[in-house]
């Protein structure tokens, strides 16, 4: 009987024990696939998974800081570490600016993942016209990076100290070919990669695809882009605040004019300028050997649709669109080219005209004076909290901002129509056309021009012309509302 009682316990003890070892495994696979949907979600999403306006909107709120805990969405615990054998370490250095470099990162990250190499946290460029010396880490969250991506591929901040002394005498650096396929990194990076166990790419810009590639790595791009990405929480707090500022004050517009020095000295667009100015202009290009095309048909060129408009040139096409007077726009660009007397016309007419010096004190702008990618990255963070966003060029800024308008619900961005506005701006002023033809005409060019749904075109060996992978990922697009398809 004794012994029956104590068989009897130690029954007992075992399915306690058992009981205790299943409860812990399920919920350690709960907080582990909680995890990993935290990170999968986008940041300013992350209450709206199921779709529908009403989410867009509060993912939008919790960009401009009124909700903090969906904007960080910190997981329980990190994701779980992928664990792969390294094909060897990849260097980049990025070029060109802010949004130029980040969509290349997008894309190192995928190249990376794709080909199994671990990534180096990149060095961006401090070379170009601007020559700031900001680093990763003054601009992106740095941990966050590393963390939110463990899942995907490693990536550390610096090379191992005996692969950083072999560097320094011999290193493999090539730049990638643009605009290149999955199968092109297999058959011709991954080899070297392998044989040199560390490889530099000297460029990064437009180096994959738009189209033609798996899902899965067209996903990650998105996943880099609207996740990983994150600004520093010094310039996040000052982005909130601004945003927070402007819509005090209700809607506002962004108009992203692109109308700065360098901008028109390289283009060669100099249409409104005078003949001193485009002298000016014209040496600038000139003294910068790195720029190929020195002779350039300015008019040419604007009638093509390929020069920004000018200051004057979208007052007029602002009003026709309908604007009124008292509409709230926020200037997101650098300095522009002829300062206040190029400004006067679209301040007379737009008089709550704003940009970040004007809301923000001196004393808080100060530690981002000469950065010029840090004051970009606080008119990033406006431009997608807006309500309506424009730019007068469709440069790097305006397509990834594009982009990443679509995929916080379609949110209204007005594409101009550079080659028919030109043709309407030149009868009207020429006064072939009156100022309600005029309107009308601009209007109806435009109605399918907000940033709806559509598709991405693609022209088969001609990638320089075909949409801009960051201006459209269709791919990572739900259904309803622009936002993602539960995975």
């Amino acid at each position: 009987m004794v012994v029956a009682a104590a068989v009897a316990k130690r029954r007992r003890m075992w399915r306690w024990a058992m009981r205790a070892v299943a409860s812990a495994v399920l919920w350690t696979a709960v907080v582990q696939l909680a995890s990993i949907a935290g990170l999968w979600r986008p940041r300013v999403l992350a209450d709206c998974w199921g779709g529908g306006s009403g989410g867009a909107a509060a993912g939008l709120a919790a960009l401009a800081g009124e909700d903090r805990t969906t904007a960080r969405l910190s997981p329980l615990v990190p994701v779980p570490r992928r664990v792969y054998r390294s094909n060897g370490y990849l260097l980049v250095t990025c070029n060109g600016g802010l949004n130029q470099m980040r969509a290349g990162i997008c894309d190192m990250v995928t190249i990376a993942r794709h080909l199994n190499l671990t990534l180096v946290v990149p060095e961006l460029d401090k070379r170009s016209f601007w020559a700031d010396p900001s680093d990763f880490g003054d601009i992106f969250d740095v941990n966050h990076f590393i963390n939110s991506l463990r899942d995907e591929l490693m990536i550390v901040k610096q090379l191992p100290l005996k692969l950083q002394l072999k560097t320094r005498k011999r290193l493999y650096s090539m730049p990638p070919i643009s605009w290149s396929n999955d199968t092109y990194y297999l058959k011709r990076v991954l080899p070297n990669a392998r044989k040199h166990k560390v490889i530099h790419f000297n460029k990064t810009d437009a180096r994959l695809a738009n189209n033609g590639l798996p899902v899965h790595l067209q996903m990650l791009r998105c996943r880099v882009n609207f996740e990983a990405l994150r600004f520093t929480p010094q310039i996040e707090a000052l982005g909130r605040k601004l945003i927070s500022t402007l819509q005090k004050s209700g809607q506002f517009v962004v108009l992203h004019l692109r109308y700065e020095m360098d901008m028109l000295s390289f283009s060669g667009c100099a249409h409104g300028c005078s003949a001193k100015e485009t002298e000016e202009l014209t040496r600038m290009r000139y003294a910068y050997p790195w720029w190929k095309e020195k002779e350039i048909d300015s008019e040419f060129k604007r009638l093509q649709g390929l020069c920004p408009l000018t200051p004057e040139e979208i007052t007029l096409v602002l009003k026709a669109l309908g604007f009124t007077k008292d509409t709230l726009i926020y200037i997101a660009s650098g300095e522009i080219y002829g300062g206040e007397r190029r400004l006067a016309a679209l301040k007379a007419a737009y008089p709550k005209l704003v940009r970040k010096e004007k809301i923000l004190s001196p004393e808080e702008l100060w530690p981002f004076q000469n950065h010029s990618t840090q004051m970009a990255a606080l008119d990033y963070m406006v431009s997608i909290a807006s309500d309506v966003f424009i730019p007068s060029y469709d440069g790097n800024m305006a397509r990834v901002v594009e982009g990443h308008r679509r995929y916080t619900g379609f949110r209204k961005t007005i594409l101009l129509d550079r080659v028919k506005l030109v043709e309407l701006l030149d009868l009207f002023q020429g006064g072939a056309l009156s100022w309600g033809g005029f309107s009308a005409a601009v209007k109806a060019a435009h109605q399918d021009h907000m940033g709806q749904p559509t598709d991405r075109r693609a022209i088969p060996g001609r990638p320089k012309e075909e949409d801009y992978f960051y201006a459209n990922p269709q791919e990572c697009l739900g259904s309803k509302g622009g936002l993602r398809d539960v995975l």
